[in-house]
């Protein structure tokens, strides 16, 4: 199995019981997660060496962090200790007709006041085969956007395969910004994941009639698209995650990769949401399994991925805690959700 590294920031996630609202909500479940961490936790479980890469503070809240990538496999070797907090996110589940919302406090957390002398980069990517990182990082602060292309450009001089998220986040940064700082960042990149709200923010293509809103599908858009950025950036594959949203608690799931000369849509999942969130990190991470399973083509490398984030919809909390046979047991083709006895 292979070393993989992700580098980005883990958050303590505070989100009201059941589908409460926050106004009503008396108390908070805790769970921590965040983008990188959370595709680490999913190829730990596929049973590669997963390491995480990031800064926490040297107190019991940044420790508690640790602990929890720890419990479910993640090496936290390279995670270095300092700055003064861990970042906090809050979430009120939605339901129905009622989307859910997310809180964010988590300005000047450790790692996005982290730098480069914080870490040996050269050492992380000894022997690495996979570095993964989301838009979201260089989003952090102008010393996480400088850290990343530090990250990038060393995992290139040990002959790195790299992955990105985009990720687009309204609430850190503006499209103008994230298309400056993501665009330098694409030359590092080899495969490039994202949905069509991304593709538009991050780095400027619309997919045709696609509307992110109703998740009303226009595959040829997607198509003239992924040709134009493999084109600009040299891409080796171009993905999106295919979200139709009938409702927060009910949405059509499937996928859709280039390699060049050829466009796969995957099979699609009709899924009852659990907990959507983590969901794009759940296909990343088995994506990059499937990507790097030296039996599948990138065709069932993407079926994978997108069985695997399926499934990660129905369990509570931002990791995706699977194993490779209950994905494959799905994608081929049991989703009666019987008791197994």
């Amino acid at each position: 199995m292979a070393k993989v590294v992700t580098m980005g920031e883990i958050m303590l996630r505070l989100s009201t019981p059941g589908y409460e609202r926050f106004t009503q909500a008396k108390s908070f479940d805790v769970v921590y997660g965040g983008g990188e961490a959370n595709v680490a936790v999913s190829l730990a479980n596929y049973g590669h060496d997963a390491y995480f890469v990031s800064k926490l503070p040297e107190n019991p809240i940044g420790q508690s962090a640790v602990n929890h990538l720890r419990r479910f496999g993640v090496n936290t070797d390279y995670i270095a200790r300092g700055g003064e907090r861990v970042g906090i996110y809050y979430l009120e589940t939605g339901a129905s007709m009622r989307p859910s919302k997310v809180v964010y406090d988590r300005a000047n957390s450790a790692i996005a006041e982290a730098t480069a002398k914080d870490f040996d980069f050269d050492v992380i990517f000894k022997d690495a085969e996979w570095f993964h990182f989301s838009g979201i990082t260089p989003a952090l602060s102008e010393e996480a956007a400088v850290l990343t292309e530090e990250a990038l450009k060393a995992a290139k001089r040990n002959n790195v395969t790299v992955s990105v998220d985009l990720n687009y986040r309204k609430k850190l940064w503006t499209p103008e910004r994230a298309k400056e700082v993501m665009s330098n960042l694409m030359q590092y990149v080899d495969v490039c994941i994202g949905n069509e709200e991304d593709a538009e923010k991050v780095l400027g293509f619309k997919p045709g009639e696609t509307d992110v809103t109703t998740g009303e599908l226009e595959l040829e858009g997607y198509k003239d698209i992924f040709k134009q950025m493999k084109d600009q950036f040299g891409f080796k594959y171009v993905v999106t995650t295919l979200r139709e949203s009938y409702s927060a608690s009910d949405n059509g799931w499937s996928a859709l990769i280039y390699d060049g000369e050829e466009f796969y849509h995957s099979k699609k999942y009709n899924v009852r949401i659990v907990d959507r969130v983590g969901g794009g990190d759940s296909f990343a991470g088995g994506l990059i399994y499937g990507l790097l399973a030296p039996e599948k083509d990138f065709k069932q490398a993407l079926e994978f991925a997108v069985g695997a984030s399926a499934l990660k919809h129905t369990i509570f909390g931002d990791f995706n805690l699977v194993s490779v046979d209950e994905v494959e047991t799905l994608i081929q083709g049991d989703a009666s959700g019987r008791v197994q006895r």
